[in-house]
């Protein structure tokens, strides 16, 4: 049974089988009046990907069609839909619909919504018990209110990764300075830091004002209470010496963490805190007024992401898990070719 009903993706069917992708039909939440279908032309592959395929954040939903970094081609639009035309290109991020009635929603903090937030893929649709399917498909279903309009100046490949990993931090950061401050933080001094130097001469290509490898002798030293916010972007938390980290923060700055390692993570005590009163939280992904404002400040400023593409499929897949396992990739792959794969299938 072909779209509208089902999509074909590439699923994958548990950790025993990482880097297995099998392409298959599955169904579709019914459509409704709000909700948008989008064609997908190109989709990111998050580290969440891997971490759920591999099991590394427990039990899910399987089998799964991942991606939720998505960038396609709206082709379906509910009658009460009043942000995206049929035709428009868009995006879709992690997640695919929120409650829209509760304390958290009404206040513009959605993606916290603690009554009815489904994941762009991995959850179960309310009444249907059918799974949320994700950008390693044909097609993807969400509420418009997750559904973004794409601005002509971003190229699909590389406005792909900022529906996740660029969400997720651009709103630490547009939380965190509120009003005339955000436009002050444009031109803030900002450093990378990493563990080694492999990565420095790419952050300054990016902007960076400097650089930090936390392998060398001393590292925190010279930068001791100076930095009023840090984004920990960390995959991983083995070796991690959390204190040293936290002694560069300015007295109640932000420690922000938004990777999310499959450890149990560092022990934070009290005592590491007191010297500057440091601040320890986390963000999940951001609202849709985040988003509009980050693709707005890409397109205008010229963003770009570091991208590789890769052709969607089970070998391209299965070479993109293994490669991303190994900390292979810079910065982002890209998945394309998918009217190759899924025309014959959808007759589309």
């Amino acid at each position: 049974m072909p779209y509208p009903d089902e999509a074909v993706g590439f699923m994958a069917d548990g950790p025993e089988s990482f880097g297995t992708f099998t392409k298959r039909a599955y169904k579709l939440k019914p459509f409704e009046e709000f909700d948008i279908d989008v064609k997908v032309e190109a989709c990111g592959i998050c580290g969440s990907d891997v971490h759920t395929v591999s099991g590394g954040w427990g039990e899910q939903l399987f089998p799964l069609c991942c991606g939720h970094e998505i960038v396609g081609t709206a082709v379906r639009v509910g009658p009460k839909v009043t942000t995206i035309k049929e035709g428009q290109r868009v995006g879709i991020g992690a997640q695919a619909y929120s409650c829209g009635e509760c304390k958290q929603c009404r206040n513009g903090n959605e993606n916290y919504c603690p009554v009815n937030s489904i994941n762009t893929y991995g959850s179960k649709w309310p009444d249907t018990g059918i799974v949320s399917q994700g950008g390693y498909g044909s097609h993807v279903r969400a509420h418009e209110h997750w559904v973004f309009p794409i601005p002509e100046a971003l190229e699909t490949t590389n406005v792909a990764p900022m529906l996740c990993a660029g969400l997720t931090a651009f709103s630490r950061w547009y939380a965190t300075v509120p009003g005339r401050g955000r436009r002050l933080a444009l031109g803030a001094e900002t450093w990378a830091i990493s563990r080694s130097r492999a990565k420095e001469a790419d952050a300054k290509k990016l902007g960076a004002d400097g650089y930090i490898a936390t392998a060398e002798e001393g590292w925190e030293k010279p930068h001791l209470t100076s930095f009023d916010l840090i984004v920990n972007c960390a995959n991983s938390s083995k070796g991690f010496d959390l204190p040293r980290y936290l002694s560069m923060m300015d007295v109640h700055g932000r420690w922000i963490s938004v990777g999310l390692p499959e450890e149990e993570g560092q022990v934070i005590k009290a005592q590491n805190l007191i010297s500057n009163g440091v601040l320890i939280g986390a963000t999940h992904i951001g609202n849709r007024q985040e988003m509009l404002a980050m693709l707005k400040l890409a397109a205008e400023k010229g963003l770009r992401s570091y991208v590789e593409e890769i052709q969607i499929g089970e070998e391209g897949l299965k070479q993109a898990m293994q490669r991303m396992k190994k900390g292979d990739v810079r910065y982002r792959f890209i998945l394309t070719g998918y009217d190759k794969h899924f025309a014959r299938d959808l007759k589309i």
